[in-house]
């Protein structure tokens, strides 16, 4: 049992990381790493608290109800779940993350070495690969796990450890400050929290076809298979942002995360770089995609009692992720990042109520913090397009470090919890997750 229980983990876990780590984690760390130079240690640790640590706690927060972010948002109120549901399925599906998926490919994996390959070819090429993994969901895990993420961790593994063996420029003092809250936003951007509260269905449903119907079981294994995905991250970014430091004398400060990434294992790896970054950016993509569009297929198809099935809807959502796919990354980035910026909060202080259990017992205790979540959030979108429209937000404490929600949600959640009457009625078994299995 305990060598089932062993391989059942590490096959779960790899294909967990490799659904979190998406191109976009990928270009993070070095640019984070030639900003501090000497003085990176902080910067990874500030990285990993909301690159890896926030994700982790989602997926426990998950485990521990044997559910996902629908079952969170139920203590708020039904429509609130939904609404919310669908808002962040499509946000981190097919109007923004898969799309950005397949853009990064051709722009980091595909163009740099096949330049007269049309943008439009690769992303058709990219979703029928993605969709033959996706519409088999029952081997979804085993074969990401198993195929895809061994090739994408070799990889990673040969440029890092030549960036250690061999530096490609020396770590220099770039006299850079607030490293730790830097690298906390930068975390933060990745998405990879919100991400979590959605690979977890797949998650949970592949511990459970495993044999794990316990509980305590399914929590265990959850946690063991995520750990696994914390270390690989946690050796990667680490890696990354090791390698990163090395670049501060050789390039300008103002380079593009992307021309950073290419020019830095051009310089590790010589000529066979670009290949290299080309196989390592496109299965870093593909494994996010997959995950990405197996969960938002799962999740209208329960929506809808089945009314949308899940191969049918799949294929719907490979195609509007494919039309939106021949935009730039830059353009899909800019598209969604107002929805993002309110969703994130939410999803965040949902994951630590959750984690809190039964010492918040009332649903209007949860309704009231969250919605006050929400209401900065907006404000402070709003504020962010239109500059200084709403003058008072950058009085909130940490506004300019872009968590003005953090203090009024804590205020509220205090207040709240003292003056609204302890009531029994945290997450119910009925409120069931529209994720799970």
């Amino acid at each position: 049992m305990m060598k089932n229980s062993t391989k059942h983990s590490l096959v779960i876990g790899f294909a967990l990381f490799a659904m979190f780590f998406g191109a976009g984690n990928l270009i993070f760390p070095p640019f984070l790493g030639k900003a501090a130079g000497n003085a990176f240690f902080a910067s990874i640790i500030g990285f990993l608290i909301t690159g890896v640590g926030l994700p982790l706690t989602g997926i426990i927060a998950c485990a521990k109800i044997n559910g996902t972010y629908n079952k969170m948002a139920n203590r708020v109120g039904r429509k609130f779940s939904i609404i919310t549901s669908v808002a962040l399925i499509l946000v981190i599906g097919p109007l923004f993350a898969i799309p950005r998926t397949a853009a990064t490919t051709f722009e980091l994996g595909v163009h740099p070495l096949f330049a007269s390959v049309p943008q439009n070819v690769v992303v058709i090429l990219y979703f029928a690969i993605a969709l033959a993994f996706v519409l088999k969901p029952s081997s979804i895990i085993d074969n990401v796990g198993k195929i895809l993420t061994p090739a994408l961790l070799l990889m990673l593994a040969i440029i890092i450890f030549k960036g250690i063996i061999d530096p490609i420029g020396p770590i220099v003092n770039t006299s850079y400050k607030n490293g730790f809250s830097k690298a906390l936003i930068e975390g933060y951007q990745t998405m990879d929290v919100m991400a979590s509260v959605v690979f977890a269905g797949i998650i949970i449903s592949s511990v459970k076809a495993k044999g794990y119907k316990n509980a305590t079981d399914i929590m265990k294994m959850t946690i063991k298979s995520a750990l696994v995905a914390v270390t690989g991250l946690t050796f990667v970014y680490g890696g990354l942002m090791y390698i990163g430091t090395q670049t501060s004398t050789l390039f300008p400060p103002n380079i593009a995360r992307t021309s950073l990434v290419t020019q830095l294992v051009k310089l590790d790896l010589g000529s066979i770089g670009s290949v290299i970054l080309s196989l390592c950016v496109s299965l870093a993509c593909l494994t996010t995609a997959i995950g990405l569009l197996a969960s938002g297929a799962q999740f209208f198809s329960k929506l809808s009692k089945n009314i949308l099935p899940y191969k049918p809807t799949a294929i719907i959502l490979a195609v509007v992720s494919g039309l939106l796919a021949t935009n730039n990354v830059d353009s899909i980035v800019t598209l969604a990042g107002p929805v993002l910026q309110i969703l994130y909060p939410i999803v965040i202080v949902l994951i630590i109520i959750t984690l809190l259990g039964d010492k918040v017992k009332s649903n209007m205790v949860v309704a009231i913090t969250i919605y006050t979540t929400l209401l900065i959030s907006i404000l402070d979108t709003i504020n962010g397009i239109y500059a200084n429209s709403i003058g008072f937000i950058k009085f909130i404490p940490l506004a300019s470090a872009g968590f003005s929600w953090i203090l009024p949600t804590l205020i509220a959640f205090v207040i709240s919890s003292i003056l609204v009457k302890p009531k029994e009625d945290a997450i119910k078994d009925e409120a069931a997750s529209i994720f799970e299995a």
